[in-house]
């Protein structure tokens, strides 16, 4: 759900939207969403001053469960 939420979110923001993907790996309690993007879009998707990944790490700490842990990182797509 949360996985699904990311990718939707990000797709509205970056100018190739078919290059996004988002895989999503378990480590223990902390789960890490690796967000794949062009390097056309990378820094949209971090913003100003980081606001737009810090909105989006934030949009994801509110909605996951009290005990586990969301890593959000964003990379360039190959």
């Amino acid at each position: 759900m949360i996985k699904d939420l990311v990718e939707y979110t990000i797709k509205k923001i970056v100018e190739e939207p078919e290059k996004v993907s988002v895989i999503e790996t378990q480590e223990g309690k902390r789960i890490v969403l690796e967000v794949r993007v062009a390097s056309v879009d990378v820094g949209k998707v971090i913003g100003k001053e980081g606001r737009t990944i810090k909105a989006l790490r934030n949009m994801v700490s509110a909605l996951s469960e009290k005990d586990s842990e969301f890593l959000l990182d964003v990379v360039e797509a190959k």
